[in-house]
């Protein structure tokens, strides 16, 4: 594990700041749902469900790449698909760990092929991802080694993983508050089940592969959370010395996150009115893609 070597959390944040991404602390005010440019219009279950799917369309490619070495096939990518930067088969020294994340992978595809079904010609096609310049960052902001490649071995693969796995979870807790339709309500609460099932996979899995991975893990957890906004919304894998596998408010419920706060993650930036960045270097594709 040769890529997970964390900095201490002023680093950390001293990283971000060195890569662009800006006063990580600075107090924000309540955000909007949609972006500035969209705020007098009503949000529709359509705009979240192709919102979700661009996450989606991210998770697929990053799972069905490090399983497979190859990403979504051309019947599941739109009339004019983005390009994807990155991604590789993992050399998997765990027969389980390749089975935890080819069933991940599948159940990506899926979620991707349900949007798309849904949706009809209501569909977004894939956007520009970006998982090199992405994780680099990402790498920069947590304090892990500046070589760090999700896809070099099982250990960074998961951690990716994790990334993508918390900000879904949150990221559906949320949308589930404004989803209007019963039979969109019902699928969205679905797929966060899901999503939660692959986070606690991810997370359990790099707890016992010792102090280094959960140090890591943490890393990441910090960096993130100070790019969503001034609350405390990430938990990482380790609290108080003890396994912490299910980040939750003291009730046991899963965070919410606006997509404006999923935005900052994804884009890797702190500020608000930003399209693009990150891990979509052209930005997402719909209604609500400004943070």
């Amino acid at each position: 594990m040769n890529a997970i070597l964390p900095l201490s959390r002023r680093q950390s944040l001293r990283g971000f700041a060195l890569f662009g991404i800006g006063a990580l602390l600075a107090p924000r005010a309540g955000l909007p749902l949609v972006s500035t440019a969209n705020a007098a219009d009503e949000v529709t279950d359509e705009d979240i469900f192709r919102f979700a799917l661009n996450l989606e369309y991210m998770e697929a490619e990053y799972y069905l790449r490090g399983t497979t070495g190859k990403g979504i096939g051309e019947a599941d990518l739109g009339a004019n698909p983005g390009k994807v930067v990155g991604g590789k088969e993992v050399d998997f020294k765990h027969k389980s760990i390749r089975e935890f994340t080819e069933e991940v992978a599948g159940n990506e595809l899926a979620h991707v092929r349900f949007y798309r079904k849904t949706l009809g010609d209501k569909a977004i096609d894939r956007p520009s991802i970006d998982f090199e310049q992405g994780f680099a960052a990402v790498a920069k902001g947590a304090g892990l080694s500046p070589d760090f490649d999700p896809f070099a071995n099982e250990a960074n693969f998961l951690l990716g993983g994790m990334l993508f796995e918390d900000v879904g979870v949150t990221a559906y807790a949320g949308a589930a508050t404004v989803i209007k339709k019963k039979e969109f309500l019902k699928a969205a609460a679905g797929i966060l089940a899901v999503e939660a099932y692959h986070m606690g996979m991810a997370r359990s899995q790099l707890y016992q592969m010792g102090e280094d991975a959960r140090k890591a893990a943490n890393a990441i957890s910090d960096a993130r959370d100070k790019l969503d906004g001034p609350e405390d919304k990430d938990q990482g894998i380790e609290v108080d010395g003890k396994a912490n596998f299910v980040p939750s408010t003291p009730d046991a419920i899963a965070f919410t996150r606006t997509p404006q706060e999923v935005l900052r993650i994804v884009y890797l930036t702190d500020k608000s009115g930003v399209s693009s960045g990150g891990f979509y270097p052209e930005g997402m594709r719909g209604t609500i893609k400004t943070t």
